[in-house]
This record gives structure tokens, C-alpha cells and sequence, in this order.
């Protein structure tokens, strides 16, 4: 068994934010191969199973992820390198895609709980570039994760979801 898991908040409020740019990677995903999203209250999350591979979105908060991967992880005996992680990072230009085997949080809350919770780095994840240095500046780094992309970007998120459905579709 593989998981992938995007990370993001839960709820309509945090719908095209930068914090949700896991979610609406997966998203878009399950929309181009026609997938429905079911529930599990036991590992907190919104899932698609595709044969040995779980498609994931935490529904804790983003801080918190890491408990839902533990509770993946024990329940199907899994090990850090089961998992590939999706998450928003705006250390990284906006559109920037990064895949890495394994690697420090470098600051992303989300990866320091998946990182607490399985007790390693060595899982692989695909950071999502959000960066826009003006804006950050503008609004300080909690309210510039949570805010909506620009129109400019928004107008750029079809070609970069494409990008990142064909690199989960190989991975």
C-alpha cells in the first residue's frame, strides 16, 4: 500500500488558498479521472482507494496532519517511504514544483507534524511553490498562507495542476 497525501485545511472557507494547494492538486486529480471522495472518520481524512494506492486529504487542521498519517501508517503496517506527501511551500516562486525523497520540514508546520508523528524525514514530497515575496510581505507569513492566490495566478493553476496530476499519475 502507497498513500499519497496532499495537505491542506478542511472546509469551504479555505477553498483556493495557498495552504490548499495540496488539496486542490488531489482535487483536480480525482476530477480528470472521475473519482468520488469518501470518508473516514477513523483516520480523519477524505480518501480514494486505486488499487495498493490511498489517495489522502487530513481532515485535521494543517498543523495537525501528522496525526492522520500515524493512524494510516499503524493501521496498514506502513513505513515513512510508503507515503508521498503534497504541500503548499512559499519559500518556492509561485508554480515551482520540487520532488524530493526526503529532506527537513524547512519551516512547513505541515511536514514538522508528518515528521513528529512517523519519526522520520525519509519520506519523499512534492512541494508546491506559493510564493509571491509582495504579498508575503504585505500580510506576514500566517495570513499569506491562508490567503487566495491573485487572479494572475489563479489564471496559472490549470497548466501547474496538470503538471501535478501527471507526476502523481507516474509516481
Amino acid at each position: 500500500m502507497k498513500i499519497i497525501a496532499a495537505f491542506g485545511n478542511p472546509g469551504s472557507r479555505y477553498h483556493f488558498t495557498r495552504h490548499n494547494f495540496g488539496f486542490l492538486a488531489l482535487d483536480f486529480y480525482a476530477k480528470i479521472h472521475h473519482l468520488e471522495w469518501k470518508d473516514s472518520k477513523k483516520h480523519q481524512v477524505k480518501y480514494i482507494r486505486q488499487d495498493d494506492v490511498l489517495l489522502v486529504k487530513p481532515q485535521t487542521f494543517y498543523n495537525d496532519v501528522g496525526q492522520s498519517l500515524a493512524s494510516l501508517r499503524s493501521y496498514y503496517k506502513l513505513q515513512p517511504t510508503d507515503f508521498l506527501i503534497i504541500c503548499d511551500d512559499f519559500m518556492l516562486d509561485f508554480g515551482q514544483i520540487r520532488f524530493r525523497e526526503r529532506g527537513s520540514a524547512g519551516g512547513n508546520n505541515g511536514l514538522k507534524s508528518a515528521i513528529a508523528q512517523l519519526g522520520s524525514t525519509d519520506f519523499p514530497r512534492l512541494r508546491l511553490g506559493t510564493g509571491n515575496d509582495t504579498l508575503r510581505a504585505k500580510l506576514g507569513d500566517t495570513d499569506f498562507v491562508l490567503s487566495k492566490f491573485t487572479p494572475e495566478e489563479h489564471a496559472q493553476l490549470p497548466q501547474i495542476l496538470k503538471k501535478i496530476a501527471d507526476f502523481v499519475e507516474n509516481y
